[in-house]
Formats: structure tokens, sequence, C-alpha cells
């Protein structure tokens, strides 16, 4: 055997590499713009890490913002497997937040907390579900795009929730658009170490449940046919797949993974639902996804990366002078740039073999 053989490097770990050091690449982009703005960029990134790990509580917030994205990633990057461009977390997770709250009121005499999460849980997860379902629905059976149904249920989830926090689940004792709060049986404890952040038991669930998942999408017939539908449908139906029943079911799970995410913040936080509680979660799951390029496990270290600059947002406003919070969202979108500019590794391979052809 020859010795490049032996030190091939496989396709999945050469296009993990990858996308590292696109990340990485982008973060010093995002970073040298601040020169320009007249602020130091070694400045700005020790404000981002103090802000993340500086102490128990801004790491515990770190982790709460990467539960978030967790979620939100997962409910694009499945319908990814299946050729689908899912837009719509952001009105899945508000959906899901509503059906917690709702759990929480409905289940006021459950006394059990593991019956009372898991009764929460799963209403979120159904009500989330459904919500994704209506736009795989569409597609299926009426060949609707899935990018212009799911952005339009976003606007219809808003108004929904909105009619059912001021007129069916109204605290009639605060005067904020917000629900009943939660008895204590339904409210998530936090981690003492965290000093108060509102994470605990939650982020390891959600990252054994994401090695799960990723297990599931690798070696199950369903996953298997999320495959074949997004790589070729047509391919894929001629060997009977259904490409109708892999759009529905990955919409309907990538739904109840938004959904989820609304669970995180009622149970986990807040304790009730409130208009207008999600800073675009959803919507940041969108490019926690493309980030890791659609591999599930990926979204794990994209979720931390995003949770961290979720966190040190709000200290760019207080501890510098010529940058805001703003600057995280160019971060994010160099950060996306580098990661997507795969083909440019194989740029100097293609010119020189044209050179010598």
């Amino acid at each position: 055997m020859k010795n490049s053989d032996q030190l091939r490097i496989p396709q999945s770990v050469r296009s993990f590499l990858r996308s590292v050091v696109g990340a990485i690449g982008g973060l010093l982009a995002g970073l040298l713009i601040c020169r320009f703005a007249g602020e130091s960029p070694g400045k700005v990134l020790t404000v981002l890490l103090n802000s993340s790990f500086g102490s128990g509580y801004d790491f515990g917030m770190t982790l709460f913002y990467m539960a978030y994205f967790i979620l939100a990633g997962l409910a694009v990057a499945i319908p990814f497997k299946a050729g689908l461009f899912n837009i719509g977390g952001e009105g899945q997770l508000t959906i899901g937040a509503l059906a917690a709250a709702w759990a929480g009121v409905a289940g006021a005499g459950i006394q059990s907390p593991l019956l009372a999460v898991l009764f929460a849980t799963a209403a979120s997860f159904l009500a989330g579900g459904i919500w994704g379902a209506i736009p795989g629905y569409l597609k299926a059976k009426r060949g609707s795009h899935e990018v212009i149904t799911t952005i339009m249920m976003n606007f219809i989830a808003a108004g929904v929730t909105s009619y059912f926090t001021l007129y069916v689940l109204k605290d009639p004792e605060s005067s904020q658009a917000e629900t009943i709060p939660l008895s204590p049986v339904f409210q998530l404890k936090p981690f003492a170490f965290f000093n108060g952040a509102p994470m605990g038991e939650l982020i390891i669930v959600l990252m054994v449940m994401t090695l799960l998942l990723h297990v599931v999408l690798r070696n199950s017939v369903w996953g298997y046919r999320l495959k074949a539908t997004g790589e070729n449908e047509t391919a894929g139906s001629t060997f009977g797949i259904s490409a109708p029943g892999a759009w529905f079911s990955s919409m309907f799970v990538a739904g109840g993974m938004a959904g989820l995410t609304g669970l995180v913040e009622v149970l986990g936080n807040a304790h009730r639902f409130k208009i207008g509680f999600s800073a675009d979660y959803g919507f940041v799951g969108i490019a926690v996804a493309l980030v890791a390029r659609g591999n599930i496990l990926g979204i794990l270290p994209s979720a931390f990366l995003f949770g961290v600059l979720q966190k040190g947002a709000g200290s760019l406003d207080l501890e510098t002078d010529k940058v805001t919070r703003d600057l995280t969202y160019i971060i994010q979108g160099l950060i996306i740039l580098g990661v997507a500019s795969d083909g440019l590794w194989e740029l100097p391979a293609r010119l020189w073999r044209k050179r010598n052809a």
C-alpha cells in the first residue's frame, strides 16, 4: 500500500476540519472589522470570552443559550436530510412554548415533578410537530414550497399565541402580555454551580438526545429514507421510498424539536409564556445548522459557538466604545461564509490539474 493511501483522511473528517477552519476564519475576519471601527480586536475577544466564561453564572447562561440553539438547529438540520429548508422554527417554537404554558395550567393538580415535565414536554413537542407538519403536508400533497409556507406559518403562530395569551391564559394579576405562572412542580431546577443561571440537567439531556438522534438517522430505515429522498428523489421513488412520507415525517419531527425550544424557556426560565420572548432563536437555528453543514453531531459545537456569541452580545454594548451587539451578527454571517466556502479548498487542486492538462 502506498504512503499516500495510508495517510488519506476520511471525507467526513476532512469536511469537519474544513468547517472548523472556516468558522475560525470567519471569527477572525469579524474581529478584524473592529480595527476599522476603531476598537481593539483583542479587547472585543476578551469581552466575549469573559462574558461567556467569566463566572459560573456566565457559563450557565452560555449553556442556556446553547440549549436553545441545539433544538433550533435540529429543527433545520433534520429536514435538510430530506431536501427541505425549514424557515418556520420561530413559529414552531412559539407554539411549543404556549403549549408548555397550557400544560402547566391544565396539569396544575399533578404532584410528581417527573410527570409534570413529561406532560409539558409531550404537549410542546406535539404542538410544534403539528405546526411543522402542516407545511410538510402541503409540500407532500400540494407541492407547495416549504420556504413560503413555513414563513407564512410564523406570522400565523404569532397571531394565535397572542390571542390565547391575552384572552384565554392571561394572568389577571399582571399588566404584561403573559400567561398564568406555572406551579413549582413544572419548573426545572438549575445547578447551584451556575449561581442562578437557568441551566441544569437539561443540557445533558439535550446532548444525549442529539447523539441518539444521530444514531437513529444514520442507522434506521427512517433515516435512510430521508437521506435517499434528499439526495435523489427520483432514484428513491424507483426503489419504493415515498418522498411525501419523508417530507411529512421530517417536518413533524423538526417542528417538535423547535417546540421543545419553547419548553426550555417556559419551564427553565420564565415559568410562563411571554409574548415576544424569543430573540429570533428560530432564525439563529438556521445559522447553527448551516455552520454544522446539516450534520447532527455538528449541531453541538455549532450551538455552543452561537451560545457564546449570544451571551457576549450584551456585554459589547456595555464594555466597548466603538462597537455594539450588532457586531455579533456580522461575525455570525462571516462564520457562515467561512464554513460555506468549502469549494475554495478544491480550487488549488483544480487549477493545478488544469495547468498540467
